[in-house]
C-alpha cells in the first residue's frame, strides 16, 4: 500500500461533533485542576506507547488528549506494512520524549473503533488533540514524511491548544495512570446523547442534547451534537438515488437541494453541501430561499463554525444575500 497523505483541518467528530474553541476551554480547565492537585504524574518512557482498545479508548485516547497530543496506530498482525510502521511510530514516541502519546489500536480486535474513524485501509493513523480527532497519513509512510507529520501535529497542538506534552521520567513507575479529568455537570446527559448516536437513536440523541441546553443554552458541544443528531435522523431513511435524481432535475426545487445537501454532508462532500445550499439561496425566493438558508446555518453547526470551509461559505451566502 502507498502512503496516502491526509489533511489535517479536522473531521466531522466521531460521535458529539466538538468545535475547537470547546475543546480548547475543555482542555485548559483539565490542567488547571491538575494543577490544582498538584500537578499531573510523570510517565515513565515505557508509558509514552500504550495499547487501547473500546473499552478503555475514553481514557486512554480521549481524556488524555487533553493534555498530550494521542497519536492512534490502527493495525493488524497479519498486516505487513504494520510491522514496519509501528515499531518506528515507537521509537519516534519515544524520541519526542512527552510530546505526544502513541497509542495502538488492534483492529481485527476493535471492529467498532475502526468504523468509528471511517478506516478503509490500514496501517492508519489518526491523532487526537483536546478531543479533537485528525487523521495524519495512511500506509507506511517514509520516516522523514512520518517525522514532518508529527513536528505539525505538535505545534498544533501546543498553538491552538496550549498542549506541551506531559513529563516523562525515567525513574516514573510504569503503572502511574494519568490524572482523571474532572467530570462536568453535564456530563451524564452528554454521555447518553452520545450512546444514543453510536445505538442509531438519533431521536433519543436529540432530547438527551436538548435536555442539557434547556438548563445551559450555551452548552457548545450539546448544540453541536444537537445539529449532528438532527442531521443523521433526517437522511435515516432517505433513499439517495432518489434524493440526488430530484435534485439533479430540478435545481430550483429548494426541498430537493435541501435534502441532497444533508446527504453530501453526511458522505462528507461538506463543500459540495455548502455550495449547493448557497447555489439555492441565490436561485430561490422567499420561503424557499429562507428554508435553504437556515438549513445552510444548521450544517454550519454540525461542521463547527471555526472549520475554514465554514468562514468562506459563510462569506459566499453574505455575497448571494447582500
Amino acid at each position: 500500500m502507498q502512503p496516502r497523505n491526509m489533511s489535517m483541518s479536522g473531521v466531522v467528530d466521531l460521535a458529539a461533533v466538538k468545535a475547537a474553541n470547546e475543546a480548547k476551554v475543555k482542555a485548559e480547565q483539565a490542567r488547571a485542576e491538575a494543577a490544582r492537585q498538584g500537578g499531573g504524574q510523570a510517565v515513565s518512557p515505557a508509558g509514552l506507547v500504550i495499547d487501547t482498545d473500546e473499552a478503555s479508548f475514553e481514557r486512554d485516547v480521549l481524556q488524555r488528549s487533553t493534555e498530550v497530543p494521542v497519536v492512534i496506530d490502527f493495525w493488524a498482525e497479519w498486516c505487513e506494512p504494520c510491522k514496519q510502521l509501528g515499531p518506528l511510530l515507537e521509537r519516534l514516541a519515544t524520541e519526542y520524549n512527552g510530546r505526544f502519546v502513541l497509542a495502538k489500536v488492534d483492529v481485527d480486535a476493535n471492529q467498532m473503533l475502526m468504523q468509528q474513524f471511517g478506516i478503509q485501509g490500514i496501517p492508519a493513523v489518526f491523532a487526537v488533540v483536546a478531543g479533537q480527532a485528525l487523521p495524519l497519513f495512511q500506509g507506511a509512510a517514509p520516516e522523514a514524511q512520518i517525522r514532518q507529520t508529527l513536528d505539525q501535529l505538535v505545534q498544533v497542538a501546543e498553538e491552538r491548544f496550549g498542549l506541551t506534552g506531559i513529563e516523562v521520567d525515567p525513574d516514573a513507575s510504569e503503572e502511574a495512570a494519568p490524572a482523571p479529568v474532572p467530570a462536568g455537570p453535564y456530563d451524564a446527559l452528554l454521555e447518553a446523547a452520545v450512546q444514543a448516536l453510536d445505538a442509531g437513536d438519533f431521536g433519543g440523541a436529540v432530547q438527551a442534547y436538548k435536555n442539557v441546553l434547556s438548563d445551559d443554552p450555551a452548552n457548545m458541544e450539546a448544540k453541536l451534537g444537537l445539529a449532528q443528531a438532527e442531521l443523521l435522523g433526517r437522511v435515516k431513511d432517505m433513499d439517495p438515488q432518489k434524493v440526488r435524481d430530484a435534485a439533479a432535475a430540478d435545481p430550483a426545487d429548494a426541498s430537493a437541494q435541501i435534502a441532497a445537501a444533508d446527504l453530501d454532508l453526511v458522505g462528507g462532500h461538506v463543500e459540495d453541501a455548502f455550495g449547493r445550499l448557497v447555489e439555492t439561496v441565490r436561485r430561490t425566493a422567499g420561503d424557499e430561499r429562507d428554508a435553504a438558508r437556515v438549513r445552510l446555518l444548521e450544517l454550519f453547526e454540525v461542521v463547527g463554525q471555526d472549520d475554514p470551509r465554514v468562514t468562506a461559505a459563510r462569506q459566499a451566502l453574505a455575497r448571494v444575500l447582500f
